[in-house]
């Protein structure tokens, strides 16, 4: 029968440490990061162990992988140390993605039914009780299609590697999509005046249309192909081979930035560029992590991307 591995305790945050941290953890030698995240959890008196994050000790990276196992972490097990940090309350992912995504739900359904409430201060009555047009409702639709579509693929389609996230995110996240897609792109689309306060659809519009209807639909094949690769509950990786992955390592950005471009077109709204040009830089950070990951993980088998999104350039 094999030993137990015995592993020294240390926080990373002095300042603020795990009172109740024990000073060493015995682990059996199949322990999984998980496992010995419950493990610590328990005997530090913490009730949700998914707060507990541990660290390499020499590289002070976080240990992801939480189904990996800690005998082949070869700095934890030469320095014979885990580095131990409490994450404070975390929310699972699947719950800060639904919450996020309900806001431009809401706020484009009070904009478009409550209209003549809400601009009556600043516009005539009869500006603000004039109904909505055939554009400002085709727009009201794409946006409640896009994040519905969100919302069951985060309940249904997504598989997590990680189980939570610091509850802080939830704020920032839902700050991004509730004010930027919801907030302020609602009060443009919808008011009198506005650039999309037309009856008639024109070329560019059908174009915008196109765009939209063909990039929501590879963004869910895309999405199911990568759900495909991961095993409910597990954390494995695997080289997408769908729709795009020849051109670009995430044909998921790809598609997504598509989508919103038609409705750039037909809304003409500077607040939806300023919000997906917001959302394409964040988009350029991940896409190319997802790349450094791919080539790490799967070494000469994965075929190197010069674009990580957007073919020619990012």
């Amino acid at each position: 029968m094999a030993s137990k591995i015995s592993l020294k305790l240390s926080n990373r945050v002095p300042r603020k440490p795990i009172r109740k941290l024990p000073a060493t953890v015995e682990l059996s030698p199949d322990a999984t990061v998980e496992e010995t995240k419950i493990l610590i959890a328990r005997q530090a008196g913490i009730s949700d162990y998914n707060r507990v994050g541990l660290y390499d000790p020499t590289t002070k990276k976080t240990l992801k992988n939480r189904l990996g196992l800690v005998r082949d972490e070869t700095n934890v097990m030469s320095a014979g140390e885990l580095v131990v940090k409490d994450l404070g309350l975390q929310f699972a992912w699947r719950t800060v993605f639904v919450i996020e995504y309900a806001g431009p739900l809401l706020f484009h359904a009070l904009f478009a039914y409550l209209r003549p409430y809400i601009y009556a201060p600043v516009y005539s009555k009869a500006a603000v009780e004039a109904p909505l047009t055939q554009v400002q409702w085709l727009l009201f639709a794409m946006f409640q299609l896009h994040f519905l579509k969100r919302e069951y693929e985060t309940v249904f389609v997504h598989r997590f590697s990680a189980n939570t996230m610091p509850a802080w995110n939830i704020f920032r996240n839902s700050a991004f999509y509730w004010l930027m897609s919801g907030l302020l792109c609602a009060l443009d689309i919808y008011r009198p005046g506005s650039l999309s306060e037309r009856n008639e659809l024109g070329p560019v519009d059908y174009l915008g249309l196109a765009l939209f209807v063909g990039g929501e639909a590879c963004n869910w094949i895309v999405h199911q192909h990568l759900a495909s690769l991961r095993k409910p509950g597990g954390t494995e990786k695997g080289i997408p081979n769908c729709i795009g992955s020849g051109l670009v390592t995430c044909p998921n950005y790809m598609f997504e930035v598509t989508a919103w471009v038609g409705v750039i077109l037909i809304s003409r709204s500077v607040t939806v560029v300023a919000f997906i040009l917001y959302g394409i830089y964040y988009m350029r950070l991940w896409s190319r992590g997802k790349e450094k990951a791919l080539r790490n993980e799967f070494g000469d088998r994965y075929k190197k991307k010069r674009y990580t999104m957007l073919p020619g350039l990012i």
